[in-house]
């Protein structure tokens, strides 16, 4: 007999709309992965993040926040620009004539070390081309960045001002009031346009 207990279709459902964060990033990230936007690569990454958040169920993460339309739409954006643009920079890097790049290990203490904005900056950082977090650490809110050409990055500082730069576009597209007030990013008008959302199993 199997070690673990049956579960009926109707629990499995829930528990898969419990997660729907994790399924929705899970299929971002498979669909980044292959380059191609199209109907078959959302169906199949859904597919493959649906059975990954059923053999391996995350762990219960506590996520109060909002949905702020405009700083999502320029989250994503930014993101897609960057994406674009460290795409182009990372082919030219390994062409281009001249000394080999010198790779370095960034240290970036974040602002706010919750489970669930701590991985989504982490996981972004890591989606484009020319760093990778190599390790990030929830008790300090640190995290660390593999770059592939520190000096064409600008520099240690540089790479440390955009990371912080990225979690606070994250911030402001979800994170709630009271956590804004808490990381300095707080103005009168943050909850403008905000949807409200409560809590999330797998959020991150």
């Amino acid at each position: 007999m199997s070690p673990y207990p049956r579960r009926r279709p109707a629990e499995l459902l829930r528990g898969l709309g419990s997660q729907w964060h994790a399924l929705t990033l899970l299929t971002v990230i498979w669909v980044l992965l292959w380059g191609d936007l199209s109907w078959a690569n959302v169906i199949a990454g859904a597919l493959i993040a649906a059975v990954v958040v059923t053999l391996f169920p995350l762990p219960d993460v506590t996520m109060h926040g909002t949905v702020r339309p405009w700083p999502a739409a320029v989250l994503v954006g930014r993101f897609v620009s960057d994406l674009f643009l460290a795409s182009f920079e990372v082919a030219w890097t390994a062409v281009r004539p001249g000394p080999t790049p010198q790779g370095a290990i960034v240290a970036v203490r974040l602002r706010n070390p919750e489970d669930a904005y701590l991985t989504i900056t982490a996981v972004m950082s890591s989606l484009v081309p020319g760093s990778l977090v190599v390790e990030a650490r929830r008790s300090t809110g640190v995290v660390y960045l593999h770059v592939l050409d520190i000096q064409g990055a600008g520099g240690p500082e540089a790479v440390r001002r955009d990371t912080l730069a990225l979690e606070e576009r994250v911030l402001r597209a979800f994170a709630s009031r009271s956590l804004l007030a808490r990381c300095g990013l707080a103005s009168d008008d943050d909850t403008a346009g905000a949807v409200h959302t409560g809590r999330g199993k797998g959020d991150a």
